[in-house]
């Protein structure tokens, strides 16, 4: 069986990986994943009976098949960037942990004046699954913890919310009671709000998930440079709970960056 397959990486076979060279033309390609990320891989190599190299192989193949668009795989690999990375803060930080008048180099789209701004919820990051109207699962963001960056791991990821435990009880609340019903299939990253969440800053009522690519307010005239904004956020009302400060702006580029800055981001006047 072993000799009939004549593709892939004999991995079973020291003797043959000593000495196995690629077919002509193939090139050698290498990432670094976080170890949930690797378990995902393997959970669904395992279902479909195959390795996780013939895995990533058969998703080349299949975009260089046609059986996959590269809108529909970009897309995705966006989302996933989405969740894998940390929005920036648009200015360095000094000793203090404050921002300073130096921007950072991958938010120089924003102070090209590219990117909508929209207002920053202060809540909890949470991720919807909707399926034809219908809440089909709640996840909960993960930052790395003090282990995890000595590892290397320094990027967010989310994980499922215990829908029976105390811990999720109220982003649960605030899931079940949005209203998805006319919400597009998919992931939405949303900020979970309300009394019991994040001490209610924004002075709400109820408990209620606002996905940013849907409903999260927009500025489209924030300024942009350090002054201007130190200014503008310490007085910019919130658009989503008047009569409350907002938390901040997160600029979005079309191609699906993101870059934030905070109202306590800035030193004390």
């Amino acid at each position: 069986m072993e000799e009939s397959r004549g593709r892939g990486r004999p991995r079973n076979d020291p003797e043959k990986l000593a000495r196995w060279t690629p077919p002509e033309g193939w090139s050698r390609l290498v990432a670094w994943v976080s170890p949930e990320e690797k378990k995902a891989l393997k959970r669904i190599a395992v279902e479909a009976e195959v390795s996780v190299a013939d895995l990533v192989r058969s998703l080349a193949g299949g975009l260089a098949g046609g059986v996959i668009t590269h809108a529909e795989l970009i897309g995705q690999v966006r989302r996933g960037k989405q969740v894998m990375e940390k929005i920036p803060t648009l200015f360095e930080r000094d000793d203090s942990f404050k921002v300073v008048n130096r921007p950072r180099t991958e938010c120089a789209w924003v102070f090209d004046g590219e990117g909508v701004g929209t207002e920053k919820l202060d809540g909890t990051n949470v991720r919807l699954t909707v399926r034809s109207g219908q809440l089909v699962r709640l996840e909960k963001r993960r930052n790395p913890s003090k282990v995890h960056k000595q590892q290397g791991i320094v990027d967010g990821w989310y994980a499922d919310a215990d829908e029976f435990g105390a811990e999720d009880k109220w982003i649960w609340a605030a899931a079940r009671s949005t209203d998805v019903s006319s919400w597009p299939d998919g992931e939405h990253s949303c900020e979970a709000l309300g009394p019991s969440i994040q001490g209610n800053p924004l002075g709400l009522d109820e408990h209620v998930c606002v996905p940013f690519d849907l409903a999260a307010p927009d500025y489209v005239a924030a300024p942009r440079s350090y002054a201007e904004l130190q200014d503008f956020l310490a007085r910019l009302e919130s658009r989503y709970a008047p009569g409350h400060l907002a938390e901040g702006i997160v600029f979005h580029h079309p191609d699906g960056r993101r870059a934030k800055i905070k109202r306590k981001d800035f030193p004390v006047r």
